[in-house]
């Protein structure tokens, strides 16, 4: 049964929803820092952990097809498996951080910095 399990949805169509997702996942993974509601950081960043995880661990062919199928510019895909497996490395998980900034003028929507986690900073 699934009582009292949260799950975060996002009042969009599913469709919608996941592309929505993927394009905000592909663009962190490209600038490493987005800007977006409270609610949308929290649905893309077990997204963009998992993501971070699998190039870690994976061999470099399993790891691009995994992240290919996620990913919608093949140079997220690149860099993640290039740029981010190092910087990782001794790192097991928590690879994001959720920054909140405040509000957005026109709705008053809650606004949050998702942002890599820096090597030199978590030590």
């Amino acid at each position: 049964m699934f009582h009292r399990h949260r799950r975060l949805r996002l009042s969009q169509k599913p469709a919608l929803a996941r592309l929505m997702l993927r394009n905000l996942a592909t663009s962190f993974l490209l600038y490493e820092r987005v800007r977006t509601t409270r609610k949308r950081a929290k649905v893309v960043q077990p997204i963009i952990e998992r993501l971070v995880h699998t190039a870690k661990t994976s061999s470099e062919r399993e790891a691009i097809r995994a992240l290919n199928s996620v990913v919608t510019d093949r140079n997220a895909s690149r860099k993640l498996i290039e740029v981010y497996k190092d910087r990782f490395g001794e790192r097991c998980s928590g690879f994001t951080r959720i920054i909140p900034v405040g509000m957005r003028k026109g709705d008053g929507a809650d606004m949050v910095d998702l942002v890599l986690v820096d090597k030199k900073s978590s030590s």
